[in-house]
């Protein structure tokens, strides 16, 4: 095959490494790293020195279906989580690292719309972050990898386990959103046997405003970075990316800081129990201290370490607790 520019239906195993890494650098923004992608590795220009790095892993069947997802979302949903995780620790994401395991017959076209939404999401939520390089292979399971990258620019790094006795708990975003979105696709886009169907846009037209919003945060988080970098500067004590269930995050909070925390349910909206055991919200869990300027929403307080991690209402909680893969996963819901 030529490198003359590929047909729509083209699969990515009719075409080598290089002519699918051109699908999706063609979709990206130009690199503004003093090295960019092209080279073995990158060079970034990190102000203070230290980078903060983290990665993690979409899996098709645990973290995505290709039913409900479309490559634009998945492409989305792929930076933001990432990108989330650096803004918990008040850091600026400046580059991701993106890797793709691909079926041979995976379309060209899901390629150039992953990375549309790998664009759309930089843009949209970290402006000035990049693609700055990744890798490509083949596999029988869609898998995405990406790593980010943050600078910390001259700041101190926010970390679950600053959170002190006296501190007051906020939460700057949105809880149980993401979960109901998942409620919705496992009970109104599956088959009778539970397999996913597709998400059509008849159907998307179809639910009503608080439906399509819960959808959407499900697909396509949306983090807001800008305010978590915001706490940071005014002086947050500890911060998490919210991404496994405000229960299960709180308590991983409450144990790296030798607390607990209490939380009162009368700030967590009409469903408690959903906004305490869902996940996939990634908003940001905050503590501050008593006289600092806050920001978000005050759910609780830390207090001296009890019996437990987390209260809730004064009773220790023993609801569901998050999403846990080694857990949760049902290979046979699809």
């Amino acid at each position: 095959m030529t490198d003359a520019e590929p047909s729509r239906e083209t699969t990515v195993g009719e075409l080598s490494e290089g002519q699918i890494l051109r699908g999706i650098l063609d979709r990206l923004p130009p690199s503004h790293a003093p090295v960019g992608p092209g080279d073995d590795a990158a060079v970034l220009s990190v102000p203070d020195g230290r980078v903060v790095a983290t990665t993690d892993t979409l899996v098709h069947g645990p973290d995505f279906r290709l039913a409900w997802s479309s490559p634009f979302d998945l492409g989305f949903k792929a930076a933001a989580v990432n990108l989330a995780d650096v803004a918990a620790m008040g850091a600026r994401p400046v580059a991701l690292l993106v890797a793709l395991a691909m079926p041979d017959a995976t379309p060209l076209a899901f390629v150039r719309g992953f990375a549309d939404g790998l664009a759309a999401a930089c843009d949209e939520l970290a402006p000035g972050c990049a693609v700055e390089g990744g890798d490509l292979t083949v596999s029988d399971t869609l898998t995405i990898a990406v790593t980010a990258l943050g600078s910390l620019d001259g700041r101190d790094p926010v970390r679950r386990s600053g959170a002190r006795v006296g501190d007051q708990v906020y939460i700057i975003g949105e809880l149980g959103e993401a979960a109901r979105g998942l409620d919705i696709l496992f009970e109104r886009f599956t088959d009778a046997e539970g397999v996913p169907v597709a998400v059509t846009s008849k159907a998307r037209a179809a639910l009503d405003p608080a439906e399509a919003k819960a959808l959407s945060r499900q697909l396509t988080p949306r983090p807001p970075l800008a305010q978590a970098l915001r706490a940071a500067v005014s002086g947050a004590t500890a911060m998490m990316d919210v991404s496994d269930g405000l229960a299960l995050d709180a308590t991983r909070m409450a144990d790296a800081s030798g607390v607990t925390i209490a939380i009162d349910s009368t700030a967590l909206g009409d469903d408690p129990a959903r906004a305490l055991g869902g996940g996939e919200d990634h908003g940001f869990l905050v503590t501050f201290a008593p006289d600092a300027e806050p920001l978000g929403r005050r759910i609780g307080s830390v207090q001296r370490r009890g019996a437990t991690s987390i209260e809730v209402d004064g009773t220790p909680w023993t609801g569901r607790s998050g999403w846990d893969p080694y857990r949760d996963w049902d290979a046979g819901r699809g």
